[in-house]
């Protein structure tokens, strides 16, 4: 393998601009988790007249200290019912990762109850079926934190409401398949949120607090006229003790954040799995502290992606594949952390060498059982006579095959520029990677405002000339004016992050860092056997 050598001047004029860039969209991203955060907490002093942890704070408490957790979705919702930028809260009230419990990877799921006591937002359903995949795909047992008022009554919307059905689906299915799910009911819970602790395998309740009912006192109140107690109709202790809906009745918050953990140890989950094979590796020579600045933030600007190569793989040190033929795509061989896996990356747009060469790649990656990482900065696929005459059509087709049907885990990065079918062909969403994150400077969509509003320009400009009109210039730029903010505005990371179209965004200086996580956590799974069984685990 070759070690890249790098051409960034690190504190040059150009580096100093492109760091101060790159620094704001992270401060931005911060900004708006904390925002969520800050929500939440105005609630503290219920919690605490409650006796109760608040929910950032149980995330805390079920992990192991000092391990990584990897935070997921932590933008969904945002600029969603709320499209001001400047009051939009976040996190559509769950807060989602992937930790550490007893030395167990698991998926940690706990319903943001400070924020509107946990009712879902219109993209709570979304994030709850994206983590859900992951812990099918990933083998992950999942432990939830519920507390939830369910639907959002004064926000109804019967296609949320069909969709959430999925959410219970998929409960039943983890089960069949052998993968835990363990729920700790702290708080009141109602209609959909009571069907968590349902189908849940492993359920810890909490005294005085934990209330899962399908209905709520005032429900029963309007529908049947019963005047029913809410403990009695719902409690913790009542499920543990008549309704066979609690299995272990705990004292507080605290004492069933610890019953899970034990619940967890207890499974012996890690039995079931062999250890991730690695290779001695060394660290990337180049500091990945240098991505804030090693890189431009416009996607206009040109740069070449080995430059972020360089600072993201092992010993900087990669293989090219083909590197002379469809130059501007760019397929190589690395290791991060000693895992060895193909990298497809773009320093540009696709052309029809380059979609041939991706293809081959791609099998090549499929054939050896090589993880494949998608480093997306394309303005898609070339466009043109010449290219169309050259088979970019069905260049382009062998791509978006082979990205469609490898076997091989697929973590996809937007670092820059992900427009049109080149999004298609470098595996963005629609293509169900295992992982999918977003710089907070990358731009996705189908193509760029600019181009799109131009296209349009022209479009008009020759419906007036067809008719023997003279175009009206001034309207015409009204409209590409309007077209291109629209286009703008939907391309944003922090936009297309709140619709849910990525599995976070995360800060470029941790590129590496969650890489070598999210491949870990593939590579895991791969290694893992499960016991299925035919139905799951049902209630008795």
């Amino acid at each position: 393998m070759a070690v890249i050598e790098t051409r960034v001047i690190v504190g040059s004029d150009e580096y100093e601009k492109n760091r101060t860039e790159m620094l704001a969209f992270v401060d931005k991203l911060r900004a708006l988790e904390a925002r969520a955060m800050d929500a939440s907490n105005k609630r503290a002093p219920v919690f605490e007249k409650r006796g109760q942890i608040p929910p950032f704070q149980r995330v805390e408490r079920v992990l192991d200290p000092g391990m990584p957790f990897l935070r997921l979705h932590s933008l969904a919702n945002y600029m969603v019912g709320d499209t001001n930028p400047e009051t939009s809260v976040p996190g559509a009230s769950v807060i989602i990762g992937i930790g550490f419990v007893q030395g167990v990877r698991c998926m940690v799921w706990a319903d943001d109850s400070g924020i509107a006591a946990g009712a879902v937002t219109p993209k709570t359903g979304a994030v709850h079926l994206a983590v859900q995949e992951i812990c099918k795909r990933q083998k992950l047992p999942l432990i939830h934190m519920v507390e939830s008022a369910g639907a959002n009554l004064m926000n109804y919307e019967v296609s949320t409401w069909a969709v959430f059905g999925a959410v219970f689906r998929n409960m039943a299915q983890l089960s069949a398949m052998g993968i835990p799910n363990i729920v700790v009911l702290h708080g009141a819970s109602t209609a959909g949120g009571a069907y968590m602790p349902g189908m849940a395998d492993h359920v810890i309740g909490v005294k005085e607090n934990g209330l899962a009912a399908l209905g709520g006192a005032a429900l029963v109140k309007a529908a049947t006229g019963e005047e029913a107690d809410e403990r009695e109709l719902g409690g913790a202790e009542m499920h543990s003790s008549v309704s066979g809906v609690v299995e272990y009745l705990v004292d507080n918050d605290a004492h069933g954040l610890l019953k899970a953990r034990d619940v967890v140890k207890r499974l012996n989950w890690n039995k079931g799995a062999s250890a991730i094979p690695r290779q001695a590796y060394q660290p990337p020579k180049h500091d990945p502290e240098e991505l804030a600045g090693a890189i431009p933030v416009d996607h206009k600007v040109p740069y070449d992606v080995h430059e972020v190569l360089a600072r993201v793989v092992d010993g900087s040190e990669v293989e090219d594949f083909k590197p002379r033929y469809g130059p501007s795509t760019v397929c190589c061989f690395a290791s991060i952390t000693g895992i060895a896996c193909g990298i497809l990356a773009n320093n540009g747009p696709i052309d029809p060498n380059g979609a041939t060469k991706a293809a081959q790649f791609l099998q090549l990656c499929d054939q050896s059982n090589l993880p494949v990482i998608f480093l997306n900065n394309t303005t898609g696929y070339m466009v043109g006579t010449q290219y169309e005459q050259a088979g970019m059509i069905k260049h382009g087709a062998k791509m978006v095959q082979a990205v469609s049907n490898i076997r091989v885990p697929k973590i996809t990065l937007y670092i820059g520029a992900s427009f049109g079918a080149g999004n298609y062909g470098m595996c963005g969403w629609a293509y169900e990677p295992d992982f999918l994150f977003a710089w907070p400077s990358a731009r996705t969509g189908v193509m760029a405002g600019q181009s799109a509003a131009k296209t349009m320009s022209q479009v008009a400009e020759v419906a007036a000339q067809r008719k023997g009109l003279e175009p009206d210039r001034e309207a015409i730029a009204q409209q590409e004016a309007r077209i291109q903010a629209v286009f703008d505005r939907q391309e944003d990371a922090f936009y297309t992050s709140g619709q849910v179209l990525d599995h976070g965004v995360i800060d470029p200086r941790d590129t590496r860092k969650v890489l070598a996580f999210v491949l870990e956590t593939c590579l895991e799974s791969r290694a893992r056997t499960l016991h299925p069984n035919a139905f799951g685990v049902g209630r008795m």
